[in-house]
């Protein structure tokens, strides 16, 4: 289906991390709403036409202030908050290969990154009474892969909880607060994944692919979810559509967690 394109008409939305995967497609999807955008990345390649970019580092107090900077002069204020912002570049081989640079890395990426932009931009939400945040996190909180995803596991899981007490927070003062929980998504970073699975073990990519499925018990129905499907559940969330939505998340995996 195509986006109504007067859905997120006036809206201003930031999206952390716009440059690729899932980011990118959050982006074309808010945009494809008629929202106006922003977004920053380490590198920008291959910009979109009608999204505002930042070069920033958001792994970095600096790199947030900056495009926090931006967000706020250019568009004069935010609406909707996306984190998509995430991933993970430790090695492989279980908890003993992950040094402390590791789990600072991880947590910087897939925690405090949220955090810090929350902080500097949900205050002006709050100075409204209005406004969105939608949290990305993954079932890796859940279901972590012990061979290579325990730091990044654990920030997610860190995530889930602290976006759950940041709603309870900021609801009676008009903000909504939910997160998305994706499962096996088919992006760059995917391939990246198995490319470095594939390098550790010897094997092939359709090994390393294998190794990753076992390790998840299967996908239901049978693959991986394409980014665009998991930026139309952000971008449902964000919409008035979802206005007594609050403080829950949604799983998103093709139905990998099975329990209840």
């Amino acid at each position: 289906m195509r986006a109504d394109p007067n859905e997120f008409a006036g809206k201003r939305v930031l999206v952390s991390g716009g440059t690729k995967g899932l980011g990118r497609a959050t982006v074309e999807r808010f945009l494809a709403g008629g929202a106006r955008v922003v977004t920053a990345a380490r590198t920008i390649t291959s910009p979109m036409e009608g999204a505002e970019y930042v070069q920033a580092d958001l792994t970095t107090t600096e790199g947030s202030h900056a495009l926090t900077k931006v967000a706020l002069e250019r568009l004069g204020g935010i609406d909707i908050l996306a984190h998509v912002i995430g991933g993970s570049a430790s090695p492989a081989g279980g908890f003993a290969a992950l040094t402390d640079d590791h789990w600072l890395a991880e947590l910087n990426l897939n925690l405090l990154a949220t955090v810090r932009l929350d902080r500097l931009l949900i205050p002006q939400m709050l100075e409204r009474g209005k406004g969105t945040v939608v949290h990305v996190t993954s079932i890796q909180s859940v279901l972590p892969l012990p061979e290579s995803t325990t730091g990044y596991a654990a920030a997610k899981a860190a995530l889930r909880t602290y976006s759950k007490s940041l709603s309870k927070e900021l609801g009676p003062k008009g903000v909504r607060v939910n997160s998305v929980s994706p499962g096996w998504i088919m992006t760059e970073a995917t391939g990246d994944f198995l490319d470095m699975l594939r390098t550790a073990s010897g094997g092939t990519i359709e090994d390393a692919r294998r190794s990753v499925l076992d390790a998840l018990g299967g996908i239901s129905i049978g693959r991986e979810a394409e980014p665009e499907e998991v930026a139309d559940l952000i971008a449902y969330l964000a919409s008035d559509r979802a206005a007594a939505i609050h403080g829950a998340e949604f799983v998103i995996d093709g139905g990998t967690i099975r329990t209840v």
